[in-house]
Order: structure tokens, then C-alpha cells, then sequence
């Protein structure tokens, strides 16, 4: 499924949403750049247009902006500002709109280490967003455990991306989505409460990172061959 919308990636200048943002123009598709200073989205917008092509559809705005103008939301923001970013954007958010939380609450957003998580009230980060938003905005959980080093990097990105979501079709959007990028295969994780699982291994893979010092992802094995590939 590809779908029509333009992408709104909210917290697009640092290096996840970039990375996202890039990965997302380089398959054609059309991009908005979200952060709280449009002039740095702007030239993120710029440096992703520099490195593909002039004519490259992306664009960059403030996060308000950016989430007016579609009804697809990629969240690639620090936890601290998670849920006050959120409360600001909701007047905003189209009605049916799907938003994909890639947020992990990692210990790092509190002064502690960035190899652990810290507990939400409400289970994981996504949970939280589905908590603040309206019930009829579909929330989707993805993309936690692929490093932003990876997608600023050439070549393809060998990970694994799971995605969960309450909302079959959000589901499936959201894997799509994640086809896209080179090297991933993207796997239904099922019902959304599954992202407290995602965001504890992103943990992990800092840890690994740092003892190893390497830029790994995963993958699932053992699976179909339909379970790796959007319906």
C-alpha cells in the first residue's frame, strides 16, 4: 500500500527523524520536516535536498504546521518533551489521523543511563500518546530499534522493524512505511500495549552498542515468508 499523504516527521532535525525523513525522500515519497524552529527544519529540509536531489519533495516547518497538513505523524522526539508536544499539537491533528511513536523513554531524559528505560504510567511511550489524543486518531508503535546511524548511513539497513497498533489497517500503513527503507523488514507485533516491549530492547541495543561499539538492529527468524512483507 502507498500511501498518498505527505509524512509529517515531528522532531525531524535530530538524528532518528532525519535519518527517517531521508530514508522516506529517498523512496519518493513526500516529506515534511517538523521541529520547534522552522528555520532548522527548514535546513534539514535543505541538506536532505542537497544530498538526493533538487527536486526532491521535502519541505520543512514547525511542528504545528507540519501536523495541519497531513493526517500521517512520525513522533521522533526526546520522551522529556513527549507529552507536552502532544497537549500543543492536538488542536491540530486531523481528525482519523494515524501517528507513529517512535519515542523511547530512556533514563538518558532524566540524567541517568541511556541503556535503560524509565516506567510510564500508562506501559510505553506510544501508550501514552494514545492516552493524550483524541480515540479516533489511530496510534501506531515503530522503529524504536533502528539507529539513526544506520539511516544517515548509505546502503541498505539491516533491521528488522516491528510494528504495533490496536488498529489492523495502522498496522499495516505503518509496515509499508517501513518497506521502504532498504534492508528492512517490517513484522505485525500485534495489540499496542507490545511497545513497552520494543522500547525496553532499544535499551539493550544502546548497551550492546556501547560495550561492542557497533550500530546493531534486529532481526526476527524463523517466521513465514508472509510475515516479512506488507500486505
Amino acid at each position: 500500500m502507498n500511501p498518498p499523504r505527505p509524512i509529517a516527521v515531528l522532531g525531524g532535525t535530530g538524528p532518528e527523524g532525519f535519518g527517517l525523513a531521508l530514508r522516506w525522500a529517498q523512496a519518493g515519497e513526500t516529506v515534511i520536516i517538523g521541529s520547534r524552529d522552522p528555520r532548522r527544519a527548514q535546513d534539514a529540509a535543505e541538506k536532505i535536498k542537497q544530498r538526493i536531489g533538487a527536486t526532491t519533495r521535502v519541505s520543512g516547518s514547525e511542528n504545528i504546521a507540519a501536523c495541519a497538513a497531513t493526517d500521517l505523524l512520525v513522533l521522533t522526539i526526546p520522551f522529556e518533551g513527549h507529552a507536552t508536544l502532544l497537549k500543543q499539537l492536538k488542536p491540530a491533528i486531523r481528525p482519523g489521523s494515524i501517528v507513529i511513536d517512535a519515542t523511547v523513554p530512556l533514563a538518558a531524559c532524566v540524567g541517568g543511563r541511556a541503556t535503560r528505560t524509565i516506567g510510564v504510567w500508562q506501559g510505553s511511550a506510544a501508550q501514552e500518546t494514545a492516552e493524550l489524543l483524541p480515540r479516533e486518531i489511530s496510534v501506531v508503535a515503530a522503529f524504536q530499534n533502528v539507529g539513526a546511524e544506520l539511516l544517515n548511513a548509505d546502503g541498505p539497513v539491516e533491521c528488522d522493524v516491528i510494528v504495533c497498533s490496536d488498529d489492523p489497517a495502522a498496522i499495516q500503513l505503518g509496515r509499508s512505511l517501513a518497506a521502504k527503507i532498504p534492508g528492512v523488514r517490517a513484522i505485525d507485533g500485534g495489540k499496542l500495549e507490545n511497545a513497552r516491549i520494543l522500547e525496553q530492547i532499544t535499551a539493550l541495543l544502546i548497551g550492546l552498542n556501547i560495550r561492542h561499539k557497533g550500530h546493531t538492529g534486529i532481526r526476527i527468524t524463523g517466521l513465514p515468508d508472509a510475515a516479512y512483507k506488507p500486505a
